[in-house]
Parts: C-alpha cells; structure tokens; sequence
C-alpha cells in the first residue's frame, strides 16, 4: 500500500527544495489567515523554477491537488488545500532585476513586497499597490489575489501593474503571458461571448470577483498576464513575474479628516477623488480606541466617530508647490471643519500605522468577541459607498452581528471583521444566512463581493449571485482550457466548495484554564477557555514580517521556519484544541512546535491579536507533564531560585560551589548530566544575599512613620542569590529621591522559573507566599518596584491570571512598578526629587529585556534615559538568553543566532559604550559571548554606580 510519505519521497528525489508529510508540518500548513482547515498531504519548499514545473508534473500525474502559498496571508482561504502545497516564499524570494529605465523589475514569485520597494526605492521607483501586509505578502500572493492597497487610487491593483507573468497551466504547457499570448481556443471562447463580459465584467475598479475576461476583450489588448492575476491559482502557477514601477510621489502629506461616524466619512470620499489623492482611506473610532488599548501611545486624530486619511503629494512632472494646492482643495471639498495635517515622516507613519494594525486588531469586535474575515473586503462604486454602508449596517444589525468598519474608502472598498457566531457549530446556519443577505445587498449596488482579497473559500460560491449562469458557465470554460482535471487550487472560482465548509473555528472543543488551584492559566480575556486564547491568531503573519523596532518571534528570525513563527505555534495549539491531528498536549509534535520559543512574550505585544505563546507553552507544559516525571531541566532550572537558595544560605558554601564550577572538566560533567549546554558559563552565586546586605543597611520591613513616603523594593530570587548589585543601587536611588525604602521580612519568589517550564501549581505556591508578605503594602497605598524585569512582569501580567480567584493578586499586580515608572510618575507616587546623573558623551547600548519590553513597555525607561543627556542605542530584539531557554542543551546555536540579530552587531560597532541591560539573562548572554559586563539601570542612575 502507498502511504503519503512513500509519495513524498518519491517528489523528494524531484526536486532541490525540502519536501515534508510530518503531522505538524502538515498542520502549519492547513490553514492560512482565514476561517478555513483544510489539510494537505504534502508541503514543499521549491528551491527554483525547475522545481515548481517537476512538482506540479508530479501531482498531475499523482492526481494530487496542487495549491501555491506565498505568505499565507489569504483571508479568503485562497492558499490551503488538500493535497500538495508548495511554499514559494522560502527560497524563491529574490528580485532577480530592476531596469530604471524601462521603470520594471523582474522577480520571483516568494518575493516580499518591501524586499522589492526597498531595491526599486534605490531608483526613485515602487510598486504601486501596497496591501498592509506588504511586509509579509509575497508578489505570487498579491498577484494571485489581486491585492491593491492605499495607494491603489494614484497606481492600480496588481493588475495595473503587471507587464508579463512566466508561467505554467494546469496542463504543463509553459508561456510567457502578456498583451496578444494565445492560448489554445481561448480568443475564440472570448469572441464569443464578447456582450456577456462587456455587461459583467471590469464595470468599477474594484470589481475582483470571478475572472476578470475584460483584459481579454480585443480593446483591452487581450492581456493574458492581466487575466491570471486574480484567477489565485486556479489556472496557471507562477514561475516569474515582470512588474511595472512608478516615480515616488514628492512631498506626500496626510491629512486625517474628522466626521461624526464612518458613514459620513463614506458621503465625503467622492468630493475628494477628482482632487487626484494618492490614498484614501477609512478608519473607525473603535478601531483606534482598539488600538489605544493594546499599543498606547496613538497619535492626537481630530474631533469625530470617524476619519478619512487623505494622502496627497507630487506626481512626475509636477512641482511640490502643488501639493500645498491640493492639501487645501481637499479641505475646501471635505465637509469638515476638523482636521490634521501630517507631512511625511514619524508623525505621518505612526497615523498610518494605526490603519495597517486593523486587520489583527479587528479580531475583536466591539463587544468583545471574537470577529472573521469572511466578508472583509466587499466593494461597490465609490460614489455609492455611503448608500452602501449605510444598508450594509443595517443587515449586520439585524442578523445580531457587529464589527469595525475601515479600509480603501477611495475605491470603495470596506473592510470589516464581523463577529459571526462561529464558536461553535450552532451558529454556522446564522452566518451562512448573514453572508447571502450580505452578498445580495453588494450586487444591488453594482458590487464586488471581493475588493482585493480573492474569492477562495469565503466567497466562490456566492458568485452566482453575482453573475449570470451564462457568465459563471463561462469562467467553467476558462477553466477548462488551462485546467480540464480541476487540480490546481480546487474549490475556488469554479465548481466551489461550500462557504460553510472545512471551517475552523467551531470544531474546536473547550478547553478551560482556571487560574485557581489545580487549573492553568484563567484566560480572562477569552471567557477561561484555551481554545479560544489560541483562536486569537488571524493569521494575519505580522509575526513573519521583518518590523524595526519589533521583538517578536526571535527564533523565526534566525530559522525563517514557520514551525518557529507565532502563527505556526498558534496552528499547532489549534489542533490540540480540535483534536483531530493531534489530540495529546505532549505530543511530539507539540513539542517540536514549543521547543525553539523563547517565551519572550513579545508576540503578546507586537502581535496585533494579542497571541501570547508563552503562555501558552506554560500551559501546555503544565497539562503535558501533569502527575508525571518531568524533563530533569525542569527540576534544575525550573527550580532554580530553590537551589540558589540553598546554595546561598552561607557565604562560604556559595563561595566553594563558585570555585568548583570554575573548574571546566566538573561543570562540563555536571552541566551535562543536568540537560545543560557544557559550553555556557555558570553564573556565579552571591556570597553576600541582597536580604542580608539590606539589614546591615537597617533597611525596615514594616512602616512605621505615617508620613514617609514608602516603597517596597522587592528583590527577586536573581537579585536576591546571584547578582545582587543592581537591588543595591536600587535602594540608593530611591533614598536619594527621597523615599523611605522597606524590604520584605523574608525574600520571596514569583515563581518565573515554575511558570516557564509549566510548573504551575508550584508557581502558585511561590506566589501565594509572595502575596502574603506584599499584598498588605499595596493595600495601603505603597508601591512595589521590582528589580529583575521578568521577574516584575509576573507581578504585573502572570499573577491575575495563576490567582485569579485571589482578589489580592490584582492589588499587587495594580501596584508593582518598574524604577522608571516610579521616578517619572506624577505626586504623589513621584519622587520628591530626582536628580540624575549628567552623562552627556556617554554612549549606552540598551538591551531591554523582553518581558520588561512586552509587558511594562520600555518607553518610560528610555524617557528616564533621554533627560541624563546620554546618548542611546536602544537594541530592538531578544537578546537569544530568554530565562532558562538558552542554557538548554541543543538551544546554544539558536542563541547564538538571535543574539547575531541586535546585539552582537550592536556590541562589537561600540566597544566603548556602556551596555546597560536591567534582565539577569541579557548580561549572562553579554558575558557569555562577548565578554561584556552588563548594569543595571538603577547602577547607571546610583549617586556611587557607572553614571557617577
């Protein structure tokens, strides 16, 4: 009998790329950013062109369904199917060239869109459409979908913007398509039928959906490449692609325009399009309250429910002047008084970021729950969009559904993530309703059930609500011609699957955390239950993009493996949820999957949807390894703070164990039989613990004085047994602003070690003990400021949900702050005074550590930072240490790899410069691999530390 892995090393000995059937590879792949789970035989990674014809030839032949996936952004389904995918965006994302002259660049079809912007930039050139996703979605993907984006009213979809396409058919037969190809019985299909296409097809803009015939009309050119962008796959695949560019526009400008609601802002957008604006864009009041919550720190937006972001500049041959001209054309014809003004720069970036955040942050719908693509990107005629929105809201409010309106006003397209009841399989009949109302209403406005998505799985098979059978019977015979066995992308277009079909979310069983004790997490906000914290993953694949300033996904960085990505992880923990590829919370799979996270936590920040995997993998160690014996790293590490703590109860005790693990050959022995990497370094433990240094100091564990201004400076088990320096300087800052610092009568643990490797109940023990002694303090009033930022961040963000059902948890949590916050807050928290060090000509590369950037955020620190004059480096990305991940045996290369990413290259270009690095694991990393001592923050501010 044949099994699939017999196949898949029969294509393996085909191709140069990388060929898998694993489980979970298999599981990454079922799914893309849309509500659909459709499971493949087969993921390979072509290596060339030469790769994408043997593996198509070989599912031909197989008569095996062949699906090609870029960034697998597609939120209609468009890049999942059944039988073998190959993944382009691997090896195939090269810009092969560019010629300035003839404005057209040549690439492959992996290729990202900002690898191409940022080459085409160096000629004064882009592409012209820019989806938000630009810097994740490939060319393949954007030509597939006929992706657009803002600037699709100055440039056009990808459509506009294609000169030619190398590609191969369902049949084998390999063209280059553009303007006059012929294809076999094609012009005579078209010729045919002209009327019909003239009446249906290309009637506005963003008219996506189905084929679009009118690039084949004799007047249009007949224009192959044309036709196939859009098709998504299901007629040909895409060996190369020929793509015009356009002159940047000088002197871009935004102006944010302010309307009661979205609807008026809809009225004003045809006013404003004969103005020539290089984007026009629509974005929702609760859309930026959305984002105010998860991000902070939004830019001011003028008065109003709703805004268009009308962008204008140069175009070639016009002067700057004129765009002075048009900023107050567009005032003069927008209707509003209320309105902002942004050039182009870090002001204007920070405004458009809020609009390209909406697809993950949408994911939530105003009331609170979880929001689908499904029909995010209907479009009608401008000038009817007003009308239209004005129905369209009415109709999700009569089917009880809600969701935030945003997207490419100027081309009358919306965007909207609607809170269809799919959370269980109840409401699939409800929605199923909703999305054929929906769809007739767009077709009474002369619409486009698809903008720029694609059809695929969300929408083929409303079409023939679209169309006429005459019409749809005729994309049947496109199809024929490039595809008579209906294997490429199956299901979509033509002969569609259900939209009802292979979804998602509503198989997915509940999975209650607890937060109490002998549960997990509480997941308070996702109603307890795991497998809906995990269906927070859109898909959208922020998570795979390459973003300054972003900390996320650390490892991906490093393997560029979707396996290591958050969307990849979420996949996985969605199937355990489901049960139906992998039923058991150990199993290898699941595992494999978790094994690369740093459990950083930086993904429950830059993820526009608030995954947080290390949550997740806590709670997936937790369940894994419940009753049984554990990973003997989970003992050492794991209890770390337990045996430091021993290690230090007398000076001299600490001060042997320090020698003889000086020695190599023992620590090398003793690493090795504890699941240690022999190469790292064993941090050296404290002869002197901070609690002993801080009662020779007479520092107090009780207030005793009604009007001092108290803090509870709590060291953690780091700052308490290993490095102690910065808890010391800690206490002289905060003297020397004037507080009266307390310590805890005894130290106490947060149980960071426990929660990383899933030891959960022990974590609640550490911290129920922890409660005890600091929860009195801030209930009345005194802060608690921590010295080890991930030790902070559990009081902060862990401690509410492990003790959920301890009201003290959330008091405690509400008042722990880091040394930043507390110097910078206002009276009566503030300091009484603050005097810093002047450390103007001093240079500071700043490591934040990842909880510290994740959960407290690390802008107030570099405020702090900013007023002593220094000048600094701030390092955006894990330092590759993350807790106890980069001492385990057969994590030391990937370590090495994520530190290479910020702070290796940032420590070797100033080897002169301060390395300040508030985490325990970044200076262990610093020391490790490039000798460098790191400080704390508190040492650099202390009146007797560097900055002094």
């Amino acid at each position: 009998m044949t099994t699939i892995a017999t196949v898949a090393d029969r294509l393996s000995g085909l191709l140069d790329g990388e060929v898998e059937s694993g489980t979970r590879r298999r599981a990454e792949y079922s799914t893309d950013a849309s509500n659909y789970r459709v499971v493949p035989q087969i993921v390979a990674f072509p290596r060339s062109s030469e790769d994408i014809v043997a593996a198509q030839s070989f599912a031909r032949e197989e008569g095996m369904p062949l699906t090609v996936r870029g960034g697998g952004t597609s939120v209609a389904g468009n890049s999942i199917g059944t039988g073998l995918v190959l993944d382009l965006s691997r090896h195939l994302d090269r810009v092969i060239s560019i010629d300035p002259e003839a404005r057209t660049a040549r690439v492959q079809p992996g290729t990202v869109l900002t690898t191409l912007q940022k080459e085409a930039a160096l000629h004064g050139l882009r592409f012209g459409p820019d989806p938000s996703t630009s810097n994740r979605a490939t060319i393949g993907g954007m030509i597939g979908n006929n992706a657009c984006g803002p600037h699709a009213v100055a440039w056009g979809k990808t459509s506009d913007n294609i000169v030619s396409l190398d590609v191969v058919d369902g049949l084998g037969r390999q063209c280059t398509a553009e303007k006059g190809t012929q294809v076999a019985g094609l012009s005579e299909l078209i010729d045919a039928n002209l009327a019909l296409i003239r009446t249906h097809s290309g009637r506005f803009s963003r008219q996506v959906s189905g084929y679009s015939l009118e690039h084949l009309l004799p007047e249009r050119g007949r224009d192959l490449a044309k036709l196939l962008v859009g098709s998504e796959g299901t007629l040909a695949t895409v060996l190369e692609a020929e793509v015009s560019l356009v002159p940047i526009a000088s002197g871009a400008t935004l102006l944010v325009l302010g309307y009661e609601d979205m609807i008026r802002a809809a009225d004003a957008v045809p006013r404003i399009l004969p103005l020539r604006p290089l984007a026009v864009e629509g974005l929702d009041r609760r859309l930026v309250d959305i984002v105010e919550r998860a991000r902070g720190g939004v830019p001011a937006l003028p008065d109003g429910g709703g805004w268009l972001m009308v962008e204008v500049g140069a175009f070639e041959g016009e002067s700057d002047e004129i765009v002075a001209d048009r900023i107050q054309a567009v005032l003069a014809a927008a209707g509003t008084d209320s309105y902002r003004i942004a050039p182009q720069g870090p002001e204007a970036q920070a405004l458009w970021k809020i609009r390209a955040d909406g697809a993950g942050l949408g994911g939530r719908s105003p009331r609170g729950r979880e929001a689908w693509p499904g029909w995010e990107d209907s479009a009608v005629p401008p000038e009817r969009l007003g009308e239209y929105l004005r129905d369209m809201t009415a109709v999700m409010a009569r089917h009880d559904v809600d969701g935030i309106l945003y997207g490419h006003f100027g081309d009358g397209c919306v965007h909207v993530r609607i809170d269809m009841p799919l959370s269980d399989t109840s409401g699939v009949p409800k929605t199923r309703a909703f999305l054929e109302d929906t769809a007739d209403l767009v077709v009474s406005y002369g619409g486009s059930l698809s903008g720029e998505h694609g059809d695929g799985r969300a929408r083929s098979e409303l079409l023939e609500r679209m169309y006429s059978p005459e019409m749809m019977g005729l994309f049947a015979q496109v199809k024929n011609l490039f595809d008579p066995a209906r294997s490429l992308n199956p299901g979509i277009i033509v002969d569609p699957d259900p939209l009802d079909a292979n979804l998602r979310r509503p198989y997915a069983r509940p999975l209650t955390g607890g937060g109490v004790k002998g549960g997990g997490f509480a997941y308070s906000e996702d109603g307890g239950d795991f497998a809906t914290a995990v269906h927070r993953c859109t898909g959208v694949g922020a998570c795979r993009a390459d973003i300054p300033g972003g900390f996320m996904c650390p490892s991906f960085k490093a393997t560029k493996d979707e396996k290591d990505v958050t969307r990849g992880r979420a996949r996985i923990l969605e199937e355990v949820a489901n049960g139906r590829l992998i039923a058991d919370w150990g199993s290898d799979e699941v595992i494999e999957s978790l094994d690369l996270c740093l459990a950083c936590k930086a993904c429950s920040r830059d993820c526009p949807s608030g995954v947080d995997v290390a949550r997740y993998k806590s709670e997936v160690l937790y369940r894994a390894h419940k009753g049984k014996i554990r990973p003997k790293l989970h003992y050492l590490l794991g209890q770390l703070p337990r045996w430091t703590s021993l290690a230090t109860i007398l000076p001299p005790i600490a001060a042997i164990a320090n020698r003889v693990m000086r020695v190599d050959p023992i620590k090398r022995a003793v690493f090795t039989v504890a699941g240690v990497d022999a190469e790292r370094t064993m941090p050296a433990l404290a002869t002197e613990r901070f609690s002993r240094w801080a009662k020779k100091r007479g520092l107090a564990s009780t207030a005793k004085k009604k009007h001092s201004r108290y803090v509870m400076l709590w060291a953690d088990s780091f700052s308490e047994t290993l490095d102690t320096e910065g808890a010391k300087h800690m206490v002289k800052v905060l003297e020397g602003a004037g507080y009266t610092v307390l310590v805890p009568k005894k130290p106490v643990c947060c149980g960071l070690t426990w929660i990383t490797t899933g030891q959960l109940d022990g974590a609640r023990a550490q911290l129920t003990e922890l409660l005890s002694e600091l929860a009195p303090f801030a209930k009345n009033g005194i802060p608690i400021v921590g010295v080890e930022p991930s030790c902070t961040a559990v009081l902060r963000d862990d401690l509410p949900e492990l003790l959920a059902d301890d009201p003290r948890s959330r008091i405690v949590a509400e008042n722990t702050y880091t040394l930043a916050e507390l110097l910078l807050a206002p009276a009566p928290l503030g300091p009484e005074k603050l005097t810093l060090p002047d450390l103007s000509g001093t240079t500071i590369v700043a490591q934040p550590h990842c909880h510290h950037y994740s959960v407290m955020g690390w802008r107030t620190d570099a405020e702090l930072l900013a007023r002593t004059g220094a000048e600094v480096v701030e390092l955006a990305g894990c330092c590759g240490m993350a807790g106890n991940f980069g001492m385990e045996k057969g994590h030391a290369e990937i370590s090495r790899q994520v530190a290479e990413n910020a702070l290796m290259p940032a420590l070797r270009g100033n080897p002169d410069a301060v390395f300040l690095a508030d985490g325990f694991s970044c200076r262990t990393q610093a020391e490790s691999l490039a000798g460098r001592d790191g400080i704390h923050i508190a040492t650099l501010l202390s009146p007797d530390g560097e900055g002094s």
